[in-house]
């Protein structure tokens, strides 16, 4: 059996794999056009999914199933995936901790002036009458109930905060007060004091949040986007700021990244902008191969159910 990887893998993993499956011809690569001869051999191929296209799906003729080492799929190429009846799983809810613990300290940062503290500080500036506030018994709205949604959850009940979420059914989860779907949105809106949108990117996500939604927005809510960056329409987004209805904006994720160096995001107080880094861990690359593992064995012995298997109709 040919394992490829268009992904480049930590050495430490990549010997692990060796050893521990002797059997199998693994060819590591840092990038797809590298991986080009060797995936027309392969039957499973290892990647991020952001540099896969038809052309390679259709010239892999041994391809049987791909491990998407990343939680979005929306770069990937699931026309060609399904005609050639591919299996394809992911890595997703392996970023639930980093991205839960930036959620929580960008919330921290916000009600206790982190950032201004930080420039007083370094501009000699002795100021004890920082307009702060705290989290306890404040209300958050988690746009996506999944496993990060989930695990941002778990965390704010641990500063006695209300906890609602949106998902798609409207099934009940552990750690939120209550979920709405996408229809009671506004009601979500209406309540919370701090929104967090953990969507992807979809038909049905795109500027989800614009106009009408911001107005729904209670005075001085914080918006927080970890997702992807079609969730929100900037020009509004920076509407909402400008007349006072949001106070702040947390933006991990854009429509265009990197973030050009003139956009208007860059300029603003009322916004902080970090580099699409809210998943970054160590542990990142561990945890998705434990998944891996997990899968291959299902793969090599058609016993058992692979874990976040996708559905290449709907991309999830």
């Amino acid at each position: 059996m040919i394992i490829v990887t268009s992904a480049k893998v930590r050495r430490d993993i990549r010997e692990n794999l060796i050893q521990t499956h002797p059997d199998i011809d693994f060819r590591f690569h840092t990038h797809i056009n590298d991986a080009e001869d060797d995936l027309k051999e392969a039957e499973i191929l290892i990647t991020y999914g952001e540099d896969l296209t038809e052309n390679h799906i259709y010239s892999a003729i041994n391809l049987k199933w791909i491990m998407v080492i990343a939680a979005g799929l929306d770069k990937m190429p699931f026309v060609a995936i399904e005609n050639k009846g591919i299996i394809v799983t992911s890595a997703k809810g392996i970023h639930a901790i980093p991205m839960a613990e930036y959620t929580m300290s960008m919330m921290l940062q916000v009600a206790r002036q982190a950032k201004t503290v930080i420039s007083n500080e370094q501009n000699k500036k002795w100021d004890r009458f920082l307009e702060m506030t705290e989290l306890h018994r404040k209300t958050i709205g988690i746009l996506g109930a999944g496993a990060i949604g989930q695990e941002i959850a778990r965390l704010a009940k641990a500063f006695n905060m209300k906890v609602i979420g949106l998902n798609r059914t409207g099934k009940q989860l552990n750690n939120f007060d209550k979920i709405v779907t996408k229809k009671d949105i506004d009601n979500l809106l209406n309540e919370a004091d701090f929104v967090i949108t953990v969507l992807p990117k979809m038909k049905e996500t795109n500027e989800i949040l614009a106009k009408d939604q911001f107005n729904q927005m209670k005075e001085n809510a914080i918006l927080i986007n970890i997702g992807r960056g079609n969730v929100i329409n900037e020009e509004d987004l920076l509407a909402a700021l400008a007349s006072g209805k949001l106070m702040h904006a947390v933006l991990d994720v854009f429509h265009d990244e990197p973030l050009p160096q003139d956009h208007p995001f860059w300029l603003e107080n009322q916004i902080t902008v970090t580099p699409h880094i809210s998943g970054i861990s160590p542990q990142y690359q561990p945890r998705a191969f434990e998944i891996f593992d997990h899968n291959l064995n299902v793969f090599c012995s058609h016993e058992g159910n692979y874990i976040n298997l996708i559905d290449p109709r709907k991309g999830y």
